[in-house]
């Protein structure tokens, strides 16, 4: 009897270490299924974020290696010649490095330089910049020399520039212009931090209503935007913008506080005494398939679509280009149907 005991359960010490391999096996075999499920709810998430997949989309090139981004810049020329290049600047990406920049257009240009057709071992030159959130057309120099002359040319104020932005809201009127100078100020809140602001020359008696001239403020640059109403639905308008000056965020200043229609994705200047996500009207959230939770994740929608410069050592050549917007952009005019073909 012993022995079919044995046989049966074996000795005791024997059986308590199978349990324990067991109980191990069984313990590292749940630690997989619950990374595993870990992992699908990750992905689930991200799939059900279609705002927040779209950002961690578009911050990607900064992230990348320098010989990558050269490429994937180089892919998005639309234009060369003996004096210049123009690309299709992509959305997120910084012009200048800085502070937590890790890729910036100018650090690849000499890489750049190389990576085109007739080009010379001479990096190429910036002329302008635009912001790190605005996409569009960018002009870049093969030589210092058109470099300084086109420079020139957007400091005497030669070049034509044209911008789309989807606002949130109607301008009224629906056309105009909008010549109130700019000043750079601290706002104090829980997060202290600076912002361009309008300083204007003019402001209202609260008495009698009379309309008082002020002292001019000595930092205030003067600015100067013309726009016009191209499409509205959805309780915003796509816009056609022509800065005159070209101040530090006019075209987003102007909009948010001389006509109370911020740019869509605008964060920064949807709000003066905080930093917070835009808030958006509810047919807007709708029309988006979005949550007012997640419009941080809204990209800032201002794209430079056209430029025109006249360009040889005379100025005789006179050139017009022009850069489709992102796909984002286009996805969202598709949604909120503002449809520029209706005129």
């Amino acid at each position: 009897m012993a022995a079919l005991r044995r046989r049966l359960w074996g000795r005791p010490g024997e059986t308590l270490g199978r349990m324990a391999t067991g109980a191990v096996r069984a313990e590292e075999l749940a630690e997989r299924l619950r990374a595993k499920r870990s992992e699908e709810e990750k992905r689930r998430e991200v799939a059900a974020q279609p705002a927040r997949r779209r950002a961690r989309e578009l911050a990607a090139l900064q992230q990348v290696h320098p010989n990558v981004l050269a490429k994937a810049l180089r892919q998005r020329a639309v234009y060369q010649d003996e004096e210049v290049v123009v690309l299709n600047k992509p959305y997120g990406l910084p012009v200048h490095g800085g502070p937590g920049v890790k890729n910036c257009i100018a650090d690849v240009l000499p890489i750049l330089a190389k990576m085109l057709v007739n080009m010379k071992a001479e990096p190429l030159h910036l002329c302008h910049r635009l912001d790190k959130e605005t996409t569009g057309v960018m002009v870049l120099a093969r030589s210092k020399e058109a470099a300084d002359r086109i420079r020139l040319l957007f400091k005497t104020r030669q070049v034509e520039k044209i911008y789309w932005a989807v606002s949130v809201g109607h301008p009224d009127p629906a056309e105009g212009i909008v010549e109130i100078p700019m000043v750079e100020r601290e706002v104090q809140s829980h997060q202290p931090h600076y912002k361009m602001t309008l300083a204007p020359n003019y402001r209202m008696s609260p008495e009698d209503g009379k309309v008082l001239k002020i002292r001019k403020n000595r930092s205030a640059e003067s600015a100067v935007t013309q726009y016009r109403v191209l499409a509205s639905s959805s309780a915003c308008s796509l816009l056609e913008l022509q800065p005159i000056t070209g101040v530090k965020h006019q075209l987003r200043v102007h909009l948010a506080y001389g006509l109370g229609c911020p740019i869509l994705g605008d964060h920064k200047y949807s709000h003066w005494s905080k930093l917070a996500p835009q808030k958006l009207p509810e047919i807007t959230l709708k029309r988006l398939k979005l949550q007012q939770s997640k419009a941080r994740h809204l990209p800032l929608h201002l794209h430079a679509y056209r430029l025109s410069l006249p360009l040889g050592t005379s100025g005789s050549k006179q050139i017009d280009l022009v850069c489709e917007p992102p796909s984002f952009f286009h996805r969202t005019l598709r949604k909120l149907e503002l449809d520029i073909d209706k005129e």
